[in-house]
């Protein structure tokens, strides 16, 4: 009997996962490229260090570091990391639906949602990066660190803590527009 069993076990297969959800045609930004050197011993080896945003303007977004000997092979390999590393937004129509800081490393961002029209209000990996996501209308803030690549990386910090407002008024059992006060 127990035989049998061990059999019905071994021959369960595993739940399908459900089908990505289709994200569209994703766009790239390049959001900083840098120059690198090594050190060897017949001189210096030069190479270049790509950062790089991908987004398709409605809610999906992701960054990816890419490294080479030559500017567009460093952004191609950018640009497949970014793919690999997608964060879906959780949007208020045009803006976020609540205020959060993000932090990574030495560089910190608080993104503040914002009334309609008032348009992306950053600078530098911050907007590229809000732009890509579909973000129209948002206030941020970068502190401490001006590295493009930490405050880049706090920014994808702050949008993964982007809670869904249905979900948190379900969750602490309240009416949907009385949780954020």
């Amino acid at each position: 009997m127990q035989e049998q069993d061990v059999k019905d076990k071994v021959e369960e297969k595993p739940p399908i996962p459900e089908p990505v959800e289709d994200i569209g045609e994703l766009k790239d930004q390049v959001i900083h490229i840098r120059r690198v050197t090594k050190v060897v011993k017949g001189g210096k080896n030069l190479s270049f260090s790509a950062l790089v945003a991908v987004g398709n303007y409605r809610g999906t977004v992701g960054i990816g570091k890419g490294k080479a000997r030559e500017v567009p092979s460093a952004i191609a390999k950018a640009v497949e990391n970014a793919k690999k590393h997608l964060v879906r937004v959780t949007l208020a129509e045009t803006t976020i639906p609540h205020l959060v800081r993000g932090e990574a490393d030495a560089g910190a961002v608080v993104l503040r949602p914002a009334s309609k029209g008032t348009g992306v209000i950053a600078g530098g990996a911050v907007r590229v990066i809000m732009e890509l996501a579909g973000i129209k209308d948002i206030l941020t803030k970068s502190l401490r660190s001006s590295n493009p690549i930490s405050v880049a990386h706090a920014t994808m910090d702050a949008l993964k803590r982007i809670k869904d407002p249905d979900v948190v008024c379900k969750d602490r059992g309240k009416v949907k527009g009385t949780v954020w006060q």
